[in-house]
């Protein structure tokens, strides 16, 4: 058959693809540079796993002096969300994942040389690769209808299978003459694209992933369609194409591209490009109700949109630094021993991905979360904290900025010691934590409390209460109204004879916090007495009278 008139009756108007190599000639960039990239299907929110692809591809590029991308696959237009393009660019934004070049939402112009980024608006450069492999024999148009369903597919697999040990699709359209084209052309038949696979299953091809390391796998023995009956690519072509005229060098992409790499690796070589170096990453899993493990999935983990995060209000550092520790396990023994330092300086490396399908796990991000708002300063955690509440919490947004004075000192409780307090996880806990520093007490735990010691205690305390004692002075204090009230000043001769006195030093500073929060936990009451001053305290230290 003729191929060069082929592809001529199959893409009459499609430029050569001389053209578009000459439009997107090679980057000039640094030995070793990398440019990685994130490619989300602009079909819903970003997914958490976009944003832990999205930190690998920033730190891989950021260390070795390359770029990293963002370029939308919309071709799936059927699935397509609007404005879903531009929410994934935001929170990438959000999340301190900037991209350096390519989309950025729908209300800034793109930037870079290797445009457009987004890929519906790509379709004349696919129409010219796609005429090329024509050209070359490598493709050919595919008349068929989808008569199979999903079932049919599986079942004459399987008996593939159980007859020759291997899944084998060669396309019955390849035999067609040029004639016979033609003459469905001219009826209005419309037609896909298939490459012409010269793959034999009973062959295979070594491999290395930059996580997986040095594999076998079997050669395609598919004819993968390349253009759709719409004029759309699949990812599979729209990927060699794009990945190869932008340059890309490490394509990182979930394990369940996987199998479908030899395919692309046949295209890659079709069509005379260099494939890039793959990562196939480990899926974020979490443990269903009845412990199995399963995909953290959009339609039922809210944790699976990234924006879940920014309403309950994790610090955004937080998140990206629970993902490098899914990430890279030496992470956080890196963060124990550099407590100052950014994320962005800890040695991020591919190569310590593990092959293990990471848990998502909120206890540990709880922890993490903590950690790091413990090593913030009161006018971070004010400013950081107003800015989600602005958004999710107006009421409290006001409280806290009506005196911003009051706000950060109440902030700042515990927080200049050497071993400061690591009690807060995210912003909406901030209110309910100092809910009696900002509304007063509501209500007192009294469960197993003496009532009467309660109010004996607190009336003698009162007496002798002045805000202007330093702390050494108020403790002074608290010991000398233990002994006066009948307290052991000493833990160990509380231990010894504890019939002998009515508690010890801290059943007494229990009293003072009941009168002070309402609780028999919170931060330092010496620091939480100075802040409420003494006119509000002696008001609490009243109202414990009425219990």
């Amino acid at each position: 058959m003729d191929t060069e008139k082929l592809a001529k009756l199959l893409y009459p108007n499609a430029k050569t693809t001389e053209y578009w190599l000459e439009k997107y000639p090679k980057r000039e960039l640094k030995k070793g540079a990398e440019v990685t990239r994130l490619a989300p299907s602009p079909t819903g929110y970003l997914h958490t796993g976009h944003a832990y692809s999205a930190l690998i591809n920033k730190l891989t590029a950021k260390k070795s002096g390359g770029i990293f991308y963002l370029r939308l696959e919309d071709t799936d237009q059927k699935r397509l969300i609007d404005h879903a393009g531009d929410i994934a660019y935001h929170m990438l934004v959000s999340y301190d994942l900037t991209p350096d070049e390519g989309y950025r939402g729908d209300e800034l112009a793109q930037i870079g040389d290797y445009g457009d980024y987004i890929q519906s608006k790509r379709l004349g450069i696919y129409q010219s690769f796609a005429k090329s492999l024509v050209e070359k024999g490598k493709a050919f148009p595919c008349f068929c209808k989808k008569t199979e369903g999903i079932e049919d597919v599986e079942e004459r697999r399987q008996k593939q299978l159980e007859e020759t040990g291997n899944i084998e699709e060669k396309d019955p359209c390849r035999e067609l003459t040029y004639e016979q084209i033609e003459e469905k052309i001219k009826n209005g038949e419309e037609f896909a694209l298939k490459l012409k696979s010269n793959g034999n299953l009973d062959k295979t091809i070594v491999v290395e992933d930059l996580i997986k390391g040095k594999r076998e796998i079997r050669e395609n023995a598919k004819d993968i369609v390349l253009m759709k009956s719409n004029g759309i690519p699949p990812y599979a072509f729209a990927h060699a194409v794009d990945d190869s005229l932008m340059g890309t060098t490490i394509v990182v992409r979930g394990e369940e591209w996987y199998p479908s790499l030899s395919a692309h690796l046949e295209l890659f070589n079709a069509l005379g490009f260099k494939p890039p170096k793959y990562a196939h990453t480990p899926v974020i899993c979490k443990l269903d109700k009845n412990g199995n493990k399963r995909k953290l999935s959009k339609r039922k983990d809210p944790e699976a949109d990234v924006r879940f995060f920014i309403e309950e209000g994790y610090p955004k550092v937080a998140v990206i630094e629970y993902l490098l520790n899914l990430l890279n396990s030496d992470f956080e023994i890196w963060r124990t021993n550099n407590p100052t330092l950014s994320y962005k300086e800890f040695p991020f490396s591919i190569s310590k991905i593990g092959s293990n399908n990471p848990m998502f796990d909120f206890i540990k991000l709880a922890d993490i979360s903590k950690n790091y708002i413990s090593r913030l300063s009161a006018d971070e955690v004010y400013t950081m904290l107003v800015e989600w509440a602005k958004r999710f919490d107006i009421d409290f947004c006001k409280i806290l900025t009506e005196n911003s004075d009051f706000s950060k000192s109440v902030l700042n409780i515990d927080r200049t010691t050497p071993k400061p307090r690591k009690d807060i996880a995210k912003w909406n806990e901030v209110k309910n934590y100092y809910d009696y520093m900002f509304y007063g007490i509501k209500n007192y735990q009294l469960e197993d409390v003496d009532k009467s010691k309660l109010k004996e205690a607190i009336k003698a305390y009162s007496v002798v209460y002045n805000e202007n004692d330093d702390k050494q002075v108020w403790f002074e204090k608290i010991k000398n109204l233990a002994n006066k009230l009948g307290y052991a000043t000493d833990n160990k001769l509380y231990k010894q004879n504890p019939q002998a006195y009515k508690g010890n030093v801290a059943d007494l500073c229990t009293y003072i916090r009941l009168a002070l929060t309402g609780r028999k936990n919170s931060p330092d009451i010496y620091e939480i007495a100075k802040i409420l001053g003494t006119r509000e305290v002696q008001r609490r230290f009243k109202n414990i009278e009425k219990q």
